[in-house]
């Protein structure tokens, strides 16, 4: 079994987190994002994961530093890692194509701007399973409209008319995922473009319209990244899925001087916390310190002094400072605001 991650993109919305940082190595939680949506696959899945290939931006911005993380969370999961680079950006099904010498046999395709929380069996002798989410205003969504075999048969971008509430949420299984290889090369041979881009859906139609079965694996929780405030959102909802899961979020090497902390919150290694009180929902990277402050529901990543602040709804990036009393902000890498 392999999983393939399309990661390229620069995720503009989440600026400015994302001029220094690639958005999936954005932390949720004290993890990176791409870090947590692998994990839960490889559980999910509960077998032998063979190899990771990464689909990469420009190596300009996705640098050696990148691939490192990345070698190491493949590896550290079992699995070889493989890098590729997608330099233009010409859409998802492009993407998938730059990876082409590991598209052959069992594949998970996983967009890692999204987090999941699931626990369903993967039903492996159909063709394929798309993983969706049950939502209130389908007409906001791609949607999979199904037959009375609960099969896939079409798929639907933000329907005008109501056809299904299952929104498809960027994780595709393949029991041989060099079939959507050959319907890909397709598109790209024959120039089929929506959106200015090649898009996967125009393979999996190309499956469907030939008569390969598609069903749906539904996930309890599909959690955005997207932006700041629903970054900061899936930071509080997985700090309260790792509690509840007895997981240890406060690293030992942690220092606190007449401070108060809330759970649950993620605190890493060498963190300062001073006259502060911190929590509920807030994760601090390694190295933090926090002095004179209250702070909930939030996220302050690396190396970063805040003091004097009250924060609620907050980003702050790496090696960042930040003194004052403003509350809901959204402060990228090496900023200052004093």
């Amino acid at each position: 079994m392999k999983i393939i991650v399309p990661m390229a993109g620069r995720g503009s919305r989440l600026r400015p987190h994302t001029l220094t940082v690639p958005k999936p190595l954005i932390p949720v939680a004290g993890k990176p994002i791409v870090h947590r949506l692998v994990s839960e696959i490889v559980s999910i899945l509960d077998e032998k994961i063979d190899e990771i290939a990464f689909i990469l931006g420009d190596p300009a911005f996705f640098g050696e530093e990148v691939v490192e993380s990345l070698t190491e969370l493949a590896e550290g999961l079992g699995a070889k890692a493989s890098i590729y680079r997608q330099l233009e950006p010409k859409g998802t099904g492009h993407a998938i194509m730059c990876a082409e010498p590991s598209l052959e046999g069992p594949a998970v395709i996983a967009y890692a701007d999204t987090l999941i929380k699931a626990d369903f069996s993967l039903d492996k002798e159909t063709d394929s399973v798309i993983w969706t989410k049950k939502v209130k205003n389908p007409e906001a969504y791609g949607v999979v409209n199904l037959n009375e075999r609960d099969e896939i048969v079409e798929l639907v971008e933000k329907p005008t008319e109501f056809v299904g509430d299952q929104a498809v949420i960027g994780i595709y299984y393949f029991k041989d995922v060099g079939v959507l290889k050959n319907e890909l090369q397709y598109v790209l041979d024959n120039n089929i473009i929506h959106g200015g881009e090649y898009q996967i859906n125009d393979g999996i139609k190309r499956m469907l319209a030939d008569g390969k079965v598609f069903k749906t694996g539904t996930v309890e929780e599909w959690m955005d990244c997207g932006n700041k405030e629903v970054t900061v959102e899936t930071n509080r909802k997985m700090l309260g899925f790792l509690a509840e899961s007895g997981a240890t979020l406060i690293s030992e090497r942690s220092n606190t001087q007449h401070a108060t902390i809330i759970p649950p919150c993620y605190i890493g290694d060498n963190v300062l916390l001073k006259n502060s009180t911190v929590g509920p929902y807030v994760s601090i990277g390694n190295g933090t310190i926090i002095e004179n402050s209250n702070v909930k529901n939030s996220i302050i990543q690396s190396q970063s002094v805040v003091k004097n602040a009250t924060l609620d709804n907050a980003m702050i990036g790496n090696h960042a400072t930040f003194d004052g009393n403003f509350t809901n902000v959204s402060i990228g890498d090496y900023s200052e605001l004093k």
